[in-house]
């Protein structure tokens, strides 16, 4: 008899840390990750950091890439809104057909971020990225600073990434004066697909053919695309005496920089966009208000929005920027330079 009753009581021990244990697994929070792509090494970056944060909290993240495609994408968020997720961040290759997927998301009762880049016409519960504008107007200041005339060539990032157009807003409203003053002449204003720098090289090839190679400044939206137009340029005996900006302080466009054939870039600090990214997450898992700094429109309605501050690098302070960061190491960045001509590094 006690021992019928010994091993009842184990069983019930056994069965109720058993259920504990599932109990324990369901608590924890699940995140879906629904990224447009892997090529570019920023999003790299992103991904790794992001991860590694949300697990720090005692996340899971489930990550999706859909190599640019609209309706893979699409399917990937909708599986992993399936799986059970707690609350999915979406980088959209195309904000618009995207921000279908929030509906969805709602309808089975999971918050969505956008991440970097908007979801259109949707109820997009947050939106965390940097201040885009201001990303176009370093830019275009960077630029006039050192080419106030001549000829500018726009070359724009992926026409269906919400961001590129404000890096436009951004670069125009420094532009704008100087063109209507006669001081600057626009040769030209393309977008590359998908910002792939080899759309980029294509566009800039033609550029220069059709202007007779007669182009001051051009001004890239990102550092891809400036990579693009800089073998374009390199073709032409032209690297490094034409101005090209950048952003994203990709470790070739920093390596280009130092060596003279890129003007600048501009940094977003990952680190701190990826992190924010993963705390915002959980707080929307469990239900937490997330703090915001600033509101942009989706075309559906002024998005709560968290919005980090962009940094402007260029050879004068790659070393106290993106180097004293940790983003890129000086053996990396300097790699192509003769080591008597590095400049000292950065205190830890």
């Amino acid at each position: 008899m006690r021992k019928t009753l010994f091993i009842s009581v184990l069983m019930a021990v056994l069965l109720f840390l058993g259920t504990f244990s599932v109990m324990a697994q369901d608590d924890q929070i699940v995140i879906g990750l629904s990224m447009d792509n892997l090529r570019l090494e920023r999003w790299q970056h992103d991904r790794d950091i992001f991860v590694e944060k949300a697990e720090e909290m005692g996340a899971k993240v489930l990550v999706q890439s859909a190599n640019g495609d609209d309706m893979v994408q699409m399917s990937q968020a909708e599986n992993l809104i399936t799986q059970g997720i707690d609350v999915l961040v979406v980088v959209p290759h195309n904000g618009k057909i995207m921000g279908s997927i929030v509906r969805q998301a709602h309808a089975n009762d999971v918050p969505v971020l956008a991440y970097d880049r908007m979801l259109m016409d949707s109820k997009v519960d947050y939106y965390l990225s940097f201040d885009n504008v201001r990303v176009g107007e370093l830019q275009a200041e960077f630029l006039v600073e050192r080419q106030p005339t001549g000829n500018y060539f726009l070359l724009g990032g992926s026409p269906t990434d919400n961001n590129a157009k404000l890096f436009r807003q951004g670069q125009m409203n420094i532009l704008q004066p100087y063109i209507d003053e006669g001081k600057i002449n626009i040769v030209g204003d393309q977008w590359a697909k998908d910002w792939l720098p080899q759309e980029a090289l294509s566009i800039v090839e033609n550029a220069l053919t059709a202007n007779n190679n007669n182009i001051d400044v051009i001004v890239a939206s990102n550092d891809s695309t400036a990579g693009g137009a800089i073998q374009a340029l390199a073709e032409q005996g032209l690297a490094g005496e034409v101005l090209v900006s950048g952003q994203d302080a990709d470790l070739a466009a920093c390596q280009r920089i130092v060596e003279g054939t890129q003007t600048m870039t501009v940094y977003k600090p990952i680190q701190d966009l990826a992190t924010r990214g993963a705390e915002i997450a959980v707080k929307m898992a469990n239900g937490e208000k997330v703090d915001t700094n600033g509101a942009i429109n989706n075309g559906e309605y002024d998005v709560p929005s968290v919005l980090l501050t962009p940094i402007q690098v260029h050879k004068g302070n790659m070393v106290e920027t993106v180097i004293a960061d940790g983003f890129h190491e000086m053996e990396e960045v300097y790699k192509n330079i003769p080591k008597s001509e590095w400049p000292e590094r950065p205190e830890k």
